[in-house]
């Protein structure tokens, strides 16, 4: 984590104005002067270690929050990739193939992804655009997830252009770009 003491200081003074706080009500709640808390909003100091918790309850926010200015901390829980996610959509394919479509894994398992999807996955396996559009949604599940995906890969890794912009989109929000 990037510590930015002007971040900072700016998280600081926007959250206590939203609460209608001055800076003397806010270092009196903390036990510090009003000095203090201009300091750190002007970025000239941090608060000390020991009182960011305090500071993150009453500007009602994180820790995180406060250090970051505001910026959302990225933990992935892991790294994807669109031939990984190709691959996962082929092998419930190759399963059907390998234990029967009439077998109760098998049905289990595509019966419930059309239920929750409202969709026909099987579909899919013969139609290649529509096969790319699960592969998208496969990758995109991921990225909500907390996953991270290499842009380059993602970008390389799509033959439909309506799939792989969609997945660059996601991408995007998530904040991978």
């Amino acid at each position: 984590m990037n510590v930015s003491s002007e971040k900072t200081g700016r998280q600081i003074a926007v959250l206590r104005k939203e609460l209608g706080l001055t800076q003397n009500e806010l270092g009196e709640r903390l036990g510090v002067s009003y000095q203090a808390v201009s300091k750190w909003e002007r970025g000239e100091t941090l608060p000390d270690v020991g009182l960011l918790p305090d500071l993150a309850g009453v500007l009602r926010t994180t820790v995180d929050s406060l250090l970051t200015g505001g910026e959302k901390i990225m933990n992935y829980r892991g790294k994807v990739s669109v031939s990984d996610m190709r691959e996962g959509v082929g092998c419930l394919k190759r399963m059907g193939e390998l234990l029967g479509k009439d077998n109760p894994l098998y049905r289990h398992a595509v019966d419930g992804i059309n239920e929750k999807m409202n969709t026909d996955i099987e579909t899919a396996f013969s139609d290649e655009k529509l096969f790319e559009c699960f592969v998208a949604e496969a990758l995109i599940q991921n990225l909500i997830s907390g996953s991270y995906a290499d842009i380059t890969d993602i970008r390389n890794g799509f033959k439909t252009e309506k799939y792989r912009d969609i997945a660059c989109d996601y991408a995007a929000r998530y904040g991978i770009v």
